[in-house]
């Protein structure tokens, strides 16, 4: 039987324990300059190294040339107390979940008194210190508070505030914490290979995401999957299935029909999840976790992005950013806050799948929602329908100005849209209604330029819209154009689209793909043009300074739309008050 890998690679001094630089150094220098104490705690998360931590303060204190932070790991206590050594008889470790009795806390108080065997400290770890009932806990107190001069207490636990304030307040206390994704991610690759096992890449970091950033975890968890690895070692499919995340695949299908409001793709996308086994209430958690990983892409620059979400590979990302692009940071904010409430719901339901698919829903139809997130998503499903600026812009206007930039706008010109009342007790629409038919109004008002005089700009900030509707058409018509495509030209006879190589233009043109791009652009611009095929190397569709052409360069629309919003809330609120 072969040691478990997180005994097998459990620290002997602190050097080598992982993440927790914020403990071993002050620790290190107490040893190095003789300031130790007579009673430590230790407290933090499962599997972080508290125990482990405990051993080496018990090694370095008893090393013959100690305290010292190095042991020399030639004397007799060094070798007893090495990791996975026998032991000392001067170290005792007791577990407070089965020695927390008030019998077992005068018994450690009196032999405390002896000296010990053959080492300088007689040194008393107790783990789960936490679980000591108040009356143990008041046995031990005196000789916690006023121990004999070789006698230490390190005591650990999860839950330090269950433990008494009289003994809390008599020790050092050193808060150790999760070990974070990247450090642990180093430690487990180094660990591979020592072991010399094959691992696919995106193994590991989803053993780090399992493991939750305890480093006993990660061990076990990739303990077992190398225990249980082929000819060719442990494969992403198999990590993947046996720790329950979901199938990358399975949610970009469900983000990319949320992008494009495809209720029958996303539904479907929720039955294949149920046939494959999956656990909705997985998939919920990992579809929570995609938006927010949308919404950092959204928020921040690519190189940004990319420190953030280190774990994930650049054509992840630029397919991420395409899709936060799509969605827009109002309605990933919504989705994100209605997965999260599903999420919430599925403890202990009978039925998750049927919440899993009510949570699908209410995405899918911001128009029933009249919270603040319901407003603004639908707001920006205006202004991207109508090839207004993105919502960021909006949202902004709507911050920066005040109500009498659109001082030339009345109470006449929302007649139309105001809810028709013989008098003022009758019952007044909700604010968010009145707002958003005003919105709605201006928007049909509004001075944007129609399909037939549509100019590059315009055709550039609805291109992703062009795509989606062609992936609806042909997949390799979509496939050719999302990632290497960019509207370079319009006349009045053709729209000339560029293609990054040769290659992917030729394959264009013998699919016929020109026929459904042609189609895609008749039915969202309503602009019907011969298409024309270039080959352009310069063009990165994905760019930020790409996707800067695509935002509108006058935004006295978006001002003006703005203005008009605002207004209307205001105005709404005084109806309901005058109604009042």
């Amino acid at each position: 039987m072969s040691l478990a890998l997180y005994r097998k690679y459990r620290p002997s001094i602190f050097a080598d324990v992982i993440g927790q630089e914020h403990v071993t150094t002050p620790l290190s220098n107490a040893l190095s300059s003789g300031s130790t104490h007579h009673a430590y705690l230790f407290s933090g998360p499962r599997g972080c190294g508290k125990t482990s931590s405990a051993r080496i303060m018990a090694r370095s204190l008893n090393c013959e040339k100690g305290p010292t932070p190095n042991p020399c790991g030639d004397c007799q206590s060094c070798k007893d107390l090495v990791a996975n050594g026998p032991g000392s008889l001067d170290v005792i470790e007791l577990d407070a979940a089965t020695h927390g009795l008030v019998d077992d806390a005068r018994d450690l108080r009196d032999k405390a008194f002896f000296a010990p065997v053959q080492s300088k400290y007689k040194i008393y770890i107790i783990d789960e210190a936490h679980q000591l009932g108040p009356g143990a806990a008041n046995a031990l107190l005196k000789v916690v508070e006023e121990p004999p001069p070789h006698v230490i207490f390190i005591f650990a636990t999860t839950e330090p505030e269950k433990l008494i304030s009289t003994i809390r307040s008599r020790t050092h206390h050193y808060p150790f914490r999760l070990v974070p994704p990247g450090i642990l991610t180093t430690h487990l690759e180094k660990i591979c290979a020592f072991e010399g096992a094959e691992v696919a890449k995106g193994v590991v970091p989803l053993v780090v995401r399992a493991s939750g950033g305890s480093v006993r975890d990660a061990l076990s968890i990739l303990g077992q999957l190398l225990a249980g690895a082929g000819p060719d070692g442990v494969s992403y499919e198999i990590a993947l299935q046996l720790l329950g995340f979901t199938d990358g695949a399975l949610l970009d299908d469900a983000i990319d029909a949320i992008a494009a409001r495809d209720g029958a793709t996303l539904f479907k996308t929720v039955d294949r999840v149920i046939e494959s086994g999956h656990d909705p209430r997985r998939f919920t958690s990992d579809l929570l976790e995609r938006l927010r990983d949308l919404m950092i892409v959204d928020a921040l620059t690519e190189t940004n992005a990319n420190s953030i979400l280190r774990d994930l590979p650049d054509d992840q990302l630029e397919r991420m950013r395409n899709q936060s692009q799509r969605i827009g940071s109002a309605n990933l904010s919504r989705a994100a806050d209605i997965a999260a409430e599903g999420l919430t719901q599925m403890r202990g339901a009978t039925a998750p799948r049927l919440i899993l698919e009510l949570i699908c829903g209410r995405i899918l139809l911001p128009g029933g929602d009249t919270s603040e997130s319901g407003l603004l998503s639908r707001i920006e499903r205006l202004e991207r329908a109508e090839n207004l600026a993105p919502m960021s812009n909006a949202q902004t206007s709507v911050k920066q100005s005040p109500v009498k930039q659109s001082s030339s706008v009345g109470v006449d010109d929302f007649k139309e849209v105001l809810p028709k009342s013989s008098s003022q007790s009758e019952k007044i629409a909700p604010v968010e209604t009145v707002v958003e038919q005003v919105v709605k109004a201006e928007v049909k008002k509004a001075p944007v330029k129609a399909s037939i005089g549509m100019d590059i700009a315009g055709l550039r900030r609805v291109w992703p819209d062009v795509i989606e509707d062609v992936k609806k058409r042909r997949r390799l018509t979509w496939s050719l154009l999302s990632a290497s495509a960019q509207v370079l030209g319009l006349d009045d006879s053709a729209i000339t689209i560029g293609i990054v190589n040769a290659g992917a233009r030729d394959s264009f043109i013998r699919s016929e793909s020109d026929v459904i791009l042609r189609q895609a652009f008749v039915d969202v611009v309503g602009i019907d043009r011969k298409i024309e095929v270039v080959v352009d190397a310069s063009i990165n569709p994905n760019t930020p300074q790409a996707r800067e052409t695509r935002v509108d360069e006058s935004p006295s629309d978006v001002e003006q739309l703005s203005g008009h919003a605002l207004l209307a809330k205001e105005l709404g609120a005084q109806i309901i008050t005058e109604g009042k």
